[in-house]
């Protein structure tokens, strides 16, 4: 019998993005009732699928392959406590479904017995056939030798290991792994949840559970009032998902809603990707994380007895990982920060101020058009953020991405971006070089013009030079200012 599964679900088992399955919904290549696709339809439109290649079996494989890792076993999968609470709620499932059984053969059988006293009312020969036919049935159903569906009996596995959690009013949702806290697994779905220190401690992450089970896996100080543990509300940095949920939760649609930030953290290296640009790591305190939106800038200084100096650089990392900042700083004699930073005199564990994050950098929140990124150069790096995040959110459009460089060290991510190429069916890497920043602008907006559709959002990122050539063209090829996005340095 077929068991109807969400769209994420169904793309979390067979190991293709959600982004897909809804194409070939919105095709009416994959049927699909009510927001659900059926284990049958899976089937029919991936006829080579087998456990043994899905993208959930890869995951159990990992969890066998580094069954002694202590890191990885607590990455994926929960603990014992959770772990019995979640095989408690599929053996209440079961437990309904043999309940459910036990009362269709309770009615079968009294059906049976209420056929032998009609006799008078309905011919024998009538009743002797329909007997015969129950019996049929009934020997059809419980000795059936159909084939067991791969994906339910997946499905089941899988819900053991993940919870799927629905978030209202907005309808995103994401699936909570192993023993990690629900906000964890919204930030690693590219959501953007209201919260503060991530540790218990502010509150801000309180959110009310309307369906489902959670258990507190994090300590926590913030104390809930009787009211609000009453109306089911939760603090999501320290709970975990035992079952599905339902969620009603704040987030940050624009960057009016993500306050700014002053935060000591401190540096874990610096890194020369070329002589040009230096690939900065910051880490923020674990109660104190940088929340921010992809796409946005942070100002970073360094303040001491003997020293005073400051730059401002969009993050070039997700916002999936609040605490790893990255930061793609170049070579220039006129900025405090980049001059002292290849000069050597910032260095690994040196505390930085972290301010932010501003600028309105960012995706466009339920666009359904295909997004096309224009970089130059050092532009890249708030580019490579809005792309991790959309590649996290998991249900963008295709996507394309322009990178023109005018430095002769090149693409200094260049492998990077060849890896999501080759990898992501989604997303089409092109590299450019060009004499001057002028000249980049140009001919990269001829070139996303000539390949776009109508339905295109551009995202625009380099240096003033470049911003201002390629916006220039992309105005008068006919992009209206509603489908444009960009970010001068």
């Amino acid at each position: 019998m077929a068991q109807l599964l969400t769209v994420s679900r169904a793309a979390h088992l067979i190991g293709v993005t959600r982004a897909s399955l809804q194409q070939r919904i919105s095709d009416g290549e994959l049927a699909s009732y009510d927001g659900m696709v059926s284990t049958d339809e899976l089937r029919r439109v991936f006829p080579e699928f087998r456990i043994e290649d899905s993208g959930a079996f890869e995951r159990v494989a990992k969890i066998k392959e580094d069954a002694f890792a202590r890191r990885v076993r607590e990455r994926i999968l929960p603990n014992q406590e959770v772990l019995a609470q979640r095989l408690a709620a599929q053996s209440e499932e079961l437990e309904d479904v043999r309940r459910h059984l036990a009362h269709y053969h309770d009615l079968v059988e009294a059906l049976r017995e209420r056929m032998e006293y009609a006799d008078q009312a309905t011919p024998a020969e009538q009743l002797a056939d329909l007997g015969s036919f129950l019996d049929q049935g009934l020997a059809r159903v419980l000795g059936s030798d159909e084939p067991t569906d791969a994906l339910a009996v997946m499905d089941g596995m899988m819900s053991v290991l993940s919870a799927h959690v629905i978030v209202k009013p907005s309808g995103s949702d994401f699936f909570v792994e192993g023993n990690e806290t629900v906000l964890s697994a919204a930030l690693r779905a590219g959501l953007a949840p209201a919260y503060g220190c991530g540790n218990g401690n502010c509150g801000l992450c309180k959110a009310r559970v309307i369906s489902g089970k959670v258990r507190q896996v994090n300590n926590t100080d913030y104390p809930l009032s009787a009211a609000e543990r009453a109306q089911g509300f939760t603090l999501l940095c320290s709970q975990t998902a035992v079952t599905d949920l339902v969620v009603e939760m704040l987030e940050a649609h624009s960057p009016e809603d993500i306050p700014e930030q002053d935060i000591i953290a401190k540096v874990r290296s610096a890194t020369p990707l070329d002589d040009e640009i230096i690939l900065l790591h910051i880490q923020t305190p674990r109660t104190n994380r940088l929340r921010f939106l992809a796409g946005q800038s942070v100002t970073l200084s360094v303040t001491g007895s003997t020293a005073n100096f400051r730059g401002d650089y969009p993050i070039a990392s997700c916002p999936c990982d609040d605490r790893n900042l990255l930061f793609h700083v170049r070579r220039d004699g006129a900025d405090d920060f980049s001059r002292r930073l290849f000069a050597g005199a910032i260095k690994a564990n040196d505390a930085v101020s972290v301010y932010g994050p501003w600028g309105d950098f960012v995706l466009r929140k339920n666009s359904s058009r295909q997004p096309i990124f224009l970089a130059c150069d050092t532009g890249f790096a708030p580019i490579k953020s809005l792309i991790e995040n959309a590649l996290a959110l998991d249900d963008s459009a295709p996507m394309t991405l322009l990178w023109a460089v005018t430095r002769p060290a090149g693409h200094y991510l260049a492998n990077q971006c060849r890896a999501w190429d080759e990898a992501l069916d989604n997303l089409t890497y092109v590299a450019l070089t060009a004499c001057d920043e002028t000249a980049a602008g140009l001919a990269i907006a001829s070139r996303a013009t000539t390949a776009a559709t109508p339905e295109v959002d551009y995202y625009v990122a380099g240096g003033m030079a470049f911003t201002e050539a390629a916006v220039g063209a992309l105005r008068a090829a006919g992009v209206p200012d509603s489908q444009l996005t960009f970010i001068s340095y």
